[in-house]
């Protein structure tokens, strides 16, 4: 796509259209002339520079990325007009174009009836997820893996909660025998289920977690705010093919959240909520007398804990759906390849010895850390820090991440690893850039340099 030339066609179009309704003046307070935009603008342009190239696959550290090009045009083209969501009066097209989308998301999920809409930030759709949880459920807590977003212990607290951390396993996902304890006290009334944790990108077994909740009377929650787009690998052919069973399942979850601003490849904010159950709507029931006042139709507002939302973020999703849309060979094809580089780069590690694989991805989230003589939790903690330092400061950089494993988590691991500290921090690096795939043995020898040959401090390049 040339951006530049489509970005010119979508001010055409805005202008074409704001022409049908007849000419006008600006008002003189709002005249801002070039010559004087022109160094406001530079300035603005010249402090943009502070900061890290998300766009280039020698980023590998959060999770960042540029939304696709479509995306930026729908964005900005809807951000002309300036429309909001909350009610059909404030943006009748984008609003249209909001329930086609997030219709499209239920339907990946395999939700036969839903009830759902677009959110600023997964924070904000769990938020909403959590509150319909505790009117269904009052004086219920909420169970959840101990490795999940931070999230849900803060928005426990804000809804009067309480939070049930529930220990994981080897691999990071949530413990079904330490569940059945928590739910066997009765203080729990959901269950949030990670599919792709923040750090680690562990996949709880949905599958197996949901009978137990129908056990105890439980209702299930899926946190699939980053990796609920996998669900388009499930049971796929080739290496990024994943196993079916926990996907298949969220089907039968009460509720999902999902995050287009991840790999939906969108700006942010733009989250979602789902509820399988459209009856939940009763929980949102308010009376506004000046907002609701041209269509009985329902509006998006009176489902929602939000008042005003983007428009423009709709319509970045709608329009993305149209060229990528969240199926197999659409946004499917996006996801395979940085899976397959997170699978090709363990592969690299494993064979290296100048690094050692924490353990192996479960998405796209490679964890890894140096091999360090002697082999300790302090040794490791100092030379993780010092790579992602030196990749950063280097004149060619990398850009990794850090996570900070406990004593036991790298126990279950690495039992041979010297526990001399309460933890330490390993390298991490999200491949969620299909670019990547192509830059996948750069990545790992620029990685393997930084731990052979230690560098002095530099200044950083940004």
């Amino acid at each position: 796509m040339d951006l530049q030339h489509w970005l010119g066609r979508a001010t055409e179009a805005i202008q074409q259209w704001a022409g049908t309704f007849g000419p006008y003046r600006s008002h003189p307070s709002l005249d801002v002339a070039d010559d004087r935009f022109a160094p406001v603008f530079a300035e603005f342009t010249d402090r943009l520079k502070d900061n890290y190239p998300f766009f280039h696959p020698h980023y590998a550290g959060q999770m960042l990325k540029p939304p696709h090009p479509a995306a930026v045009v729908g964005h900005l083209t809807a951000m002309l007009i300036n429309p909001n969501n909350h009610a059909l009066d404030g943006g009748p097209a984008t609003a249209a174009m909001e329930r086609e989308a997030v219709a499209q998301l239920a339907a990946m999920f395999g939700y036969g009836t839903h009830l759902g809409h677009l959110t600023t930030s997964g924070t904000i759709a769990n938020l909403e997820a959590l509150f319909v949880a505790r009117e269904l459920h009052p004086g219920r807590g909420i169970a959840h893996s101990a490795d999940a977003h931070y999230t849900h212990g803060r928005m426990c607290h804000v809804l009067d909660m309480t939070s049930h951390p529930v220990r994981t396993d080897d691999q990071g996902r949530m413990d079904l025998d330490a569940l059945a304890d928590v739910l066997e006290t009765g203080d729990v009334g959901t269950v949030v289920v990670t599919t792709g944790t923040t750090g680690l990108g562990a996949v709880d077994p949905v599958h197996e977690i949901l009978p137990l909740a129908e056990r105890y009377g439980v209702r299930v929650h899926v946190d699939a705010a980053y990796g609920g787009f996998f669900t388009l690998l499930a049971g796929a052919d080739g290496p990024e093919g994943l196993p079916p069973e926990p996907w298949r399942a969220l089907a039968r979850a009460d509720s999902i959240v999902v995050d287009p601003h991840k790999h939906g490849l969108q700006p942010y904010g733009c989250g979602a909520v789902l509820f399988r159950d459209p009856e939940v709507g009763r929980f949102y029931l308010h009376d506004s007398p000046y907002t609701y006042f041209t269509s009985g139709e329902l509006h998006l507002g009176e489902i929602s804990l939000e008042c005003s939302r983007a428009g423009a973020a709709a319509a970045a999703l709608w329009l993305t759906f149209r060229l990528l849309p969240p199926t197999p060979d659409g946004l499917g094809k996006v996801l395979a390849a940085g899976r397959r580089a997170a699978l090709r780069w363990a592969d690299l590690i494993e064979a290296s010895d100048a690094l050692e694989l924490y353990q192996h991805p479960q998405l796209d989230i490679v964890t890894y850390f140096p091999a360090t003589d002697p082999a300790a939790l302090t040794a490791i903690d100092a030379a993780s820090a010092r790579v992602l330092t030196d990749g950063m400061a280097a004149p060619d950089p990398v850009f990794l991440s850090t996570l900070k494993a406990d004593r036991a988590a790298f126990a279950a691991r690495h039992p041979k690893i010297t526990a001399d500290a309460d933890g330490a921090r390993i390298l991490r690096s999200v491949l969620m850039k299909p670019e990547s795939e192509d830059h996948v043995e750069d990545l790992h020898e620029r990685v393997e340099r930084l731990v052979v040959h230690p560098s002095g401090p530099k200044e950083s390049a940004r």
